[in-house]
């Protein structure tokens, strides 16, 4: 499979110039290993917990393995040895010159597993990496961002709305996004089946497996709209407290992310829920049954499914570029929305989705009435996406952007 340059990567490397360890973690698949051994394949040992052999000896005796694995060492799958932190801890401490000594990484969130807590506070930089993103695909890594480019018109890449769903069903995990041909369907139940099923049981067992498929499926189809626990407690015939603990564990594998609504002193009755959605759409599309473009294109779903592409697209390029997170969604009680706003240093950035390839000014309209309510001193100018070929302004301050140029 050919590599990628992931964008990532620069701070990678000066991270571990900086730092005595640094924590990559994210969804299974999504090319931490390949990412590290590219970077630091030359200067650092590796080993993987999922091995059997290395995972008893981790837990059986760390200081050996420790010694047998010493540093500067890559050590995959971390949080299946959890005890060995304390030991990295004193070699740490020992050696507080080496930096870049000990790159942990793991397919759940370390700190919610509790294998990296405090005592590696100030020791540790943190990071996380998700499957490809649309420039990372396209061979820009360090592409700017969609609010970073203003109004200026990018170079055309030509490109059929067909094309761009064919690649949110097909999705961004790198082994699936690049083997041509691959079976997609195949690749998303072995994955969905073998790797979330085996990362939730070792974060908390799960006694009725049935019923979790049940609430993954049900929550696929809710990607995209506001989360209703309840509802889909009702929906699943299981408590709202395990729907919750669910969907916790979903984040903390890096399956799903929330986005919360935005509420800074705008002076509206505004939605409380946050909004749900998928990592990937391609585990989205194949979660809810979709496996071709007419199916997807012409479904109930299309809206929900272009909205999360966008959505997990900035989510993941802001992580890779190791920026805050802040995006929000916008809805007043009145009916004004806005499917994303980010909160940038230059102002907030409102982001509309729409599944039709042709852009419309009138897609401009609500975005316009937005600016105005948030305030047009600190909102910058908004952009439409959408997956068809043409960039153009279509409304005072408004640009329609094609998916594939993000």
């Amino acid at each position: 499979m050919t590599y990628l340059n992931r964008t990532l990567e620069p701070a990678l490397r000066s991270a571990a110039s900086t730092f005595r360890a640094l924590e990559l973690t994210g969804p299974r698949q999504a090319g931490k290993t390949t990412l590290l051994r590219h970077v630091f394949g030359e200067t650092h040992n590796y080993v993987s917990l999922d091995d059997g052999e290395h995972r008893r000896h981790a837990l059986e005796d760390p200081r050996d393995f420790l010694e047998t694995f010493s540093p500067p060492v890559i050590i995959d799958e971390f949080q299946k040895s959890p005890d060995l932190v304390g030991y990295i801890k004193l070699m740490i401490d020992g050696a507080p010159d080496d930096r870049g000594a000990f790159i942990l990484t793991g397919s759940q969130n370390l700190g919610v597993s509790g294998t990296v807590p405090e005592s590696l506070a100030g020791r540790v930089a943190v990071m996380r990496l998700f499957p490809l993103t649309v420039a990372e695909l396209r061979g820009e890594p360090h592409a700017r961002l969609l609010w970073e480019s203003g109004d200026e018109v990018r170079e055309a890449r030509p490109a059929s709305v067909r094309e761009a769903w064919n690649r949110m069903i097909r999705g961004w995990y790198p082994e699936v996004a690049l083997g041509v041909d691959m079976d997609q369907s195949l690749w998303h139940s072995s994955y969905l089946d073998t790797y979330v099923e085996r990362d939730i049981s070792e974060l908390r067992g799960i006694a009725d497996r049935s019923a979790f498929r049940r609430f993954v499926r049900v929550l696929a189809s809710r990607a995209g709209t506001l989360l209703d626990l309840t509802d889909i407690s009702r929906n699943v015939d299981v408590s709202p407290g395990t729907i919750r603990a669910w969907l916790s564990l979903l984040e903390a594998t890096y399956q799903v992310f929330l986005v919360h609504p935005y509420s800074a002193n705008v002076g509206k009755r505004l939605t409380k829920h946050p909004k749900v959605y998928f990592t990937d759409t391609g585990s989205l599309c194949h979660l809810v049954g979709l496996k071709s473009v007419d199916h997807a294109l012409n479904g109930p779903m299309a809206g929900q499914i272009v909205e999360n592409a966008v959505v997990a697209d900035i989510h993941k390029a802001l992580s890779h570029r190791l920026m805050r997170d802040d995006l929000y969604f916008y809805r007043t009680h009145a009916g004004l929305e806005t499917d994303l706003v980010v909160e940038t240093s230059n102002g907030l950035v409102p982001i509309e989705v729409k599944a039709s390839g042709t852009a419309s000014p009138r897609w401009a309209t609500a975005l316009e009435r937005v600016r105005m309510d948030l305030g047009p001193d600190r909102t910058a100018p908004g952009f439409v996406v959408h997956p068809g070929q043409v960039q153009t302004p279509i409304g005072r301050g408004v640009v329609a952007i094609p998916f594939r140029d993000m």
